[in-house]
């Protein structure tokens, strides 16, 4: 329940907040009460507090009896060696309460040479470095592990651990099976300094290649939450059963959730109907998940740990149990279901004139796939109800023009970046790898859920409430001179002294038009981006050209969603639910912390495509296939199969019998003797020498004869190059070989 009132003398959970990352040592709730000259009943009233701010996912307990802001380090913690590469030594916390994935500190060591190794334990004393910490060693403690995960192969009488991370090129040689057998996924404990670390299996977690398997190593790998606790499951079950409660009646309306044909949940839901002054009435219906989730709950911490959905080919791991996820809160057709709604008005130009919201309860009369909505509007009979077809989706469209003509007015950055999507069958077999289809039944549905996640913003922002907002910011200068500098390459040219904005981009992937390079400068326009993070301080939203803007339209699946849907719930006094004083003093941590898990999951299902990528492509190795080049290195160029993705690495060594040059700017390697040139965006076929399902790494090779034999001589004479290409200008290349 929401804290209305802080007692006299006692801090603020923002006070709090400050004193824990402020002191010089840990803070515990002696060092707290003395800091703010707590006595008597004050410091019983403070143990509450402190239980309170744990419960509502501000401060975790470090070890003993110090406490520091979720997501953060302690002063002094014990830390484990999990790196030691080249002089650098890197270390995570041992005890990590914020179950989501701890950081990794540099270790600072007095002296030149690191005497630490792998799975050392140490004593340390932290603090902040840039967005970081670093570590200064205290003392070293008794030795622990942490685990490996692999498959296991032989090789004659020996076994060895491959590492599903495709960045781990070593493999170890395991000391111990431990009942395994070869092909199966591992947990395995390293022992040992480099270069000589073997590993012990520990558990014995299945079949990578079985169905499910792929996304099976992304959950281990990256810790994913994957089952629910008794006490969130049985708290699921009971909520869902409550009554929906006083509610504003919209079940006469022909409201319709739009979704792939595969979705795994329905957390949205659509209508407009004309207005007389030539406008439109528009309503987005959500979910109303904190109307089933309250803050501090068990549901709550597990979803707050999850931070997201995350979602497999094969499988989904759901931010919320089934019993809400997939059922209560799923707006599925024919169902009385709770749900938080926008009501906006439209003007005739697009523009949002007003809006409100209210807790309603809705009646879907359809769940539509995209591609059937689409095929409705394009006049194809028989996959919708015609009744809907009139009724729900052509007003929808109508007002959608409307949209869609004040989206092409504020000009949002477009990029026109291809989703791949996995298809299986019944029994998890791979049946095919493609880009999903774009249709303006998707670009539909993101403009009303875009609209709607304004009016939450502008909403909070009028009732001075706490606002979780989706922040994308311009990018950097340094990004812009970079992107100054690879244009150039192409005679394009790009003023660094100009207002950025995102019909900047626009307007130069407009000049490149349909040539091949097309792809490539699409990508490195991406890669110039700043990531997209949540945060309570309004910053804009850089990408959709918007000066506010929140998530408000996925509660199911975001966290950051539930957040803002507690805070409209208190503004406008909507009910119980609503966020409390200590959350609302807590947004920043928990923007932190739920950034981080979308950058976690994001990782895990990449990882995953390109496993089933690798898998699919596995019996085609020897093959010639059509590749673009995605990305150049001093030590060679990544390759991506047209169509499918993937990346794969053709190494600088094998590129001829000449010294090959790397180029920075125009990102590309020069031949020196030949100018035979490898430049990102090129189109060439290559050889698929290796597919690899478990780590997802491809492997390719020039064909036979394409170009230069193979390089025997690697200290071969480095003379000028000669034979660039017209387009190409040398700029002091270095040495070397889902909805919103």
């Amino acid at each position: 329940m929401p804290k209305t009132h802080q007692p006299a003398g006692l801090p603020t959970p923002k006070q709090i907040l400050e004193f824990i990352e402020q002191s010089g040592q840990p803070a515990g709730k002696r060092e707290i009460a003395r800091a703010f000259s707590l006595s008597g009943h004050e410091k019983i009233m403070l143990k509450a507090l402190l239980k309170d701010m744990a419960d509502e996912g501000l401060i975790d307990s470090a070890p003993g009896r110090a406490f520091h802001k979720t997501g953060g380090v302690p002063r002094v913690t014990v830390l484990r060696v999990v790196s030691v590469e080249d002089g650098q030594v890197l270390a995570i916390p041992e005890q990590w309460h914020a179950e989501i994935p701890p950081p990794r500190l540099r270790v600072i060591e007095k002296g030149r040479k690191s005497s630490l190794a792998l799975n050392d334990r140490i004593l340390a004393r932290t603090e902040e470095a840039g967005k970081g910490h670093v570590a200064h060693p205290m003392k070293l403690l008794a030795k622990s592990a942490e685990m490996l995960l692999g498959v296991v192969r032989a090789e004659g009488s020996r076994h060895y651990l491959t590492p599903v991370d495709k960045r781990e090129r070593r493999e170890f040689m395991i000391s111990d099976l431990n009942n395994a057998e070869v092909g199966d996924l591992v947990l395995a404990e390293p022992s040992g300094r480099p270069p000589r670390v073997t590993a012990r299996v520990d558990a014995i977690l299945g079949d990578p290649f079985a169905p499910r398997g792929f996304s099976l190593i992304a959950i281990h790998k990256h810790g994913l939450r994957d089952v629910f606790g008794e006490d969130a499951i049985e708290e699921a079950e009971r909520v869902a059963k409550q009554p929906l409660g006083e509610r504003e009646d919209l079940t006469h309306l022909p409201i319709v959730a739009i979704d792939p044909a595969d979705a795994r949940d329905h957390d949205d839901a659509i209508w407009a109907t004309a207005r007389d002054d030539g406008g439109w009435d528009a309503i987005v219906a959500i979910a109303d998940v904190s109307f089933y989730v309250r803050e501090g709950s068990a549901l709550d911490k597990e979803a707050r740990a999850r931070g997201n959905s995350v979602y497999f080919p094969d499988r989904v791991v759901p931010m919320l149990p089934e019993e809400l996820s997939a059922d209560i809160c799923s707006l599925k057709a024919g169902r009385d279901r709770a749900a938080l709604a926008c009501h906006l008005v439209v003007g005739t130009d697009g523009a949002l004139k007003s809006w409100r919201f209210a807790r309603v309860k809705i009646r879907v009369a359809a769940n539509i796939a995209y591609e059937d909505a689409q095929a409705a509007i394009d006049g194809m009979a028989g996959l919708v109800d015609p009744d809907i077809v009139e009724a729900a989706l052509k007003p929808l469209w109508s007002c959608w023009r409307a949209l869609l003509s004040a989206r092409e007015k504020r000009q949002p950055l477009e990029l026109d970046l291809p989703e791949r999507r996995v298809m299986l069958d019944e029994k998890g077999r791979i049946l095919s790898v493609a880009p999903r289809e774009r249709l303006d039944a998707h670009r539909l549905v993101e403009d009303y859920m875009i609209a709607a996640n304004v009016a939450a913003a502008k909403a909070l922002e009028a009732k001075k409430a706490p606002v979780m907002y989706r922040i994308h910011e311009a990018p950097g200068r340094e990004k812009l001179t970079a992107l100054k500098d690879y244009l150039a390459t192409f005679d394009i040219e790009f003023a660094l002294g100009q207002v950025i904005r995102p019909q900047t981009f626009n307007h130069i992937l407009e000049r490149v038009g349909a040539h091949d390079a097309r792809p490539e400068i699409m990508e490195q326009v991406l890669r110039t981006q700043m990531q997209a993070r949540y945060g309570p301080q309004n910053l804009g939203h850089f990408g959709l050209a918007l000066g506010s803007y929140a998530h408000f339209t996925s509660p199911i699946r975001r966290y950051a969603d539930l957040a803002v849907h507690r805070s409209l719930v208190r503004s406008y006094q909507l009910g119980e639910g609503g966020i409390s004083d200590g959350a609302a003093a807590g947004m920043e941590t928990l923007g932190e912390h739920i950034s981080m898990l979308e950058r976690r999951a994001m990782e895990a299902e990449r990882e995953t495509i390109d496993r089933y990528v690798a898998a699919f492509l596995a019996d085609r190795v020897g093959q010639l296939l059509p590749c673009r080049i995605s990305g150049v290195q001093p030590f060679g160029f990544f390759a991506t199969v047209e169509g499918l993705g993937g990346d794969g690495l053709v190494p600088a060594a094998i590129l001829g019998n000449e010294y090959f040059r790397y180029d920075e700017a125009a990102k590309t390697l020069v031949g020196d003797d030949s100018g035979e040139t490898f430049r990102m965006g090129q189109k060439l076929e290559l050889k698929l020498v290796e597919a690899n399902p478990v780590s997802g790494a491809l492997r390719f090779e020039l064909p036979q004869g394409k170009f230069a034999a193979p390089r025997k001589d690697r200290t071969a004479p480095r003379g000028p190059r000669r034979g660039r290409p017209a387009n190409i200008r040398h700029q002091g290349g270095g040495r070397g070989g889902r909805k919103p």
